[in-house]
C-alpha cells in the first residue's frame, strides 16, 4: 500500500472514529426542551408576607425541587401553597433558632394556617391551569422526567415566575398579561383558540 493511500485510510478511520464518539456523547446528553418565554419584564409590587420565605435557600442552596412544596401544580389549576405541616417536617429540627422559623412554629403550635398573600394572579375570567403547562413542559418531556431535580424543573417555572432560585420572597417579574401569554403560546405551540383561556 503506498503512503498516500495509507494516509487517506488512516485519516478516514480517525474521522470515522471521531464521528462515532461525538455521536455517542451527543446521544448520552439529554436535550431538554424548555419553554421559550416571551420578552418582557415587570417590576411588580413587593407583596409583604407574614414570613419572609427564602426561596433561594430552599431551591438554590438546599436543592429542593419546586414540585416538592407546590405539589398541586401537577394535577390542578393552582400550584398550591404547602401546608404548614410540610414546612414543619423539616423545621422541627432545622434552623429552629432563626426568627422566621420561630414564627412558623408559632403558627404551627396555634394550629393556624399561615396567611400567605398571592403574588402571581390572573383575572377571574382567565382560565389558567398549572397542570396543562407542567404536563407539556415537564411530564411529557422524557429527558426532563428522567431527572426531576430543582435545576431541571426551575427553568420551567421561571418562564412565568422568574428565577426563584435567585429570590427570597417571590416577586412578580413577568407581565402575565394577555399579550404576553399569547406571545408565549405562539412561541411554544400553545393553543390559539380564545376559549382555551377564556371560559
Amino acid at each position: 500500500m503506498n503512503d498516500t493511500l495509507r494516509r487517506w485510510l488512516l485519516t478516514f478511520l480517525y474521522l470515522g472514529g471521531l464521528l462515532v464518539a461525538t455521536s455517542a456523547a451527543a446521544a448520552e446528553a439529554p436535550t431538554i426542551k424548555y419553554p421559550v418565554p416571551p420578552p418582557g419584564d415587570y417590576n411588580g409590587d413587593v407583596v409583604e408576607q407574614p414570613i419572609e420565605f427564602p426561596h433561594d435557600i430552599h431551591t438554590k442552596v438546599n436543592k429542593i425541587n419546586c414540585l416538592y412544596c407546590h405539589t398541586y401544580g401537577r394535577r390542578s389549576k393552582v400550584a398550591g401553597i404547602p401546608p404548614t405541616s410540610k414546612c414543619m417536617g423539616c423545621h422541627r429540627v432545622i434552623a429552629t433558632d432563626k426568627p422566621r422559623i420561630q414564627k412558623l412554629t408559632e403558627y404551627w403550635e396555634k394550629r393556624q394556617s399561615i396567611p400567605w398573600k398571592k403574588v402571581h394572579d390572573v383575572p377571574d375570567f382567565v382560565h389558567f391551569t398549572h397542570e396543562k403547562h407542567l404536563k407539556k413542559f415537564i411530564f411529557d418531556n422524557e429527558d426532563l422526567v428522567q431527572n426531576l431535580s430543582v435545576d431541571t424543573v426551575a427553568p420551567v417555572c421561571a418562564a412565568c415566575h422568574g428565577d426563584l432560585r435567585e429570590m427570597t420572597v417571590a416577586r412578580k417579574v413577568k407581565p402575565m398579561n394577555m399579550g404576553w401569554c399569547v406571545a408565549c403560546h405562539e412561541a411554544n405551540g400553545g393553543p390559539g383558540d380564545c376559549w382555551k383561556c377564556h371560559k
